[in-house]
């Protein structure tokens, strides 16, 4: 796999795929912020004269665009083969009827969300008709420990719960790991999980998981709004909401309607 700066980390690479590799890997560094040439060689390590041919080959079939003199951006080809890829899961087409009845009855954003190398990875996104536009975005990646949504895709789980934590939030004492322990423990009798600005501050967010035909988390729901639209009795309010919009996409994914267990994956 490419990490976020990236350079190519895992498995070695198999003979004859380098030329391949590089290129992914000059994608991967222009998407995470490497946009002028210079950059691009000192996060992936390719020598200047094979960056500068490879872009201009990568410029020539899409995958990266011109931007202001001397600056490279993700191109169109990768826009479209990004909304094939949305279009081949089933996941947001399934949601996608549940989620819009969601918003209209809230008026809050709605979110659609997988894990995705232990991150949250955002597939569909319904803005909110009231407070502050959120910054989160479709594509968009955020912490698993602290977003409502990163819990919610970790219910049961708990033997990933302090190795997460730890990860998310360097120099976390032990009674903050505890801490947390101790929520998600909760989170997961209930069924569904919180976000008390701990991502991001003024933002609150209720969630709940989706489940599929095994009975395994596959995606997560959440309703998100500022301080203000989201006092803690609303949000305790709206857990069966989240729990019944999460359970109706479930059933849809053949999650059987008589299975309510609570917990992660089997």
């Amino acid at each position: 796999m490419i990490e976020d700066s990236g350079t190519v980390i895992g498995e070695a690479i198999p003979q004859g795929t380098q030329t391949l590799a590089r290129g992914l890997q000059i994608v991967s560094s222009v998407a995470h912020g490497s946009t002028m040439l210079k950059s691009i060689v000192d996060s992936t390590g390719i020598g200047r004269s094979s960056a500068h041919r490879m872009i201009q080959l990568l410029v020539q079939m899409g995958y990266l665009r011109h931007g202001s003199p001397g600056e490279f951006r993700l191109g169109p080809t990768l826009i479209e083969y990004g909304f094939t890829a949305l279009n081949q899961d089933p996941l947001p087409v399934v949601a996608r009827e549940s989620l819009e009845a969601l918003a209209e009855r809230t008026q809050d954003t709605i979110h659609l969300s997988v894990e995705d190398g232990e991150s949250v990875l955002y597939l569909h996104k319904i803005p909110g008709t009231r407070g502050a536009e959120m910054r989160s975005r479709i594509g968009h990646r955020m912490p698993m420990t602290r977003t409502g949504v990163g819990k919610a895709l970790l219910l049961g789980q708990d033997d990933r719960w302090e190795r997460l934590f730890v990860a998310e939030n360097p120099g976390a004492d032990s009674a903050a790991v505890d801490a947390f322990v101790k929520r998600m423990q909760g989170y997961t009798r209930d069924g569904a999980s919180l976000d008390l600005e701990e991502n991001e501050p003024g933002i609150r967010c209720v969630a709940a998981p989706v489940r599929d035909g095994s009975g395994d988390i596959v995606a997560g729901i959440s309703l998100s709004a500022t301080r203000p639209f989201m006092p803690k009795d609303r949000m305790q309010a709206l857990v069966p909401v989240m729990k019944a919009s999460a359970k109706e996409i479930s059933v849809k994914l053949g999650y059987g309607a008589d299975r309510d267990r609570i917990g992660g994956r089997n």
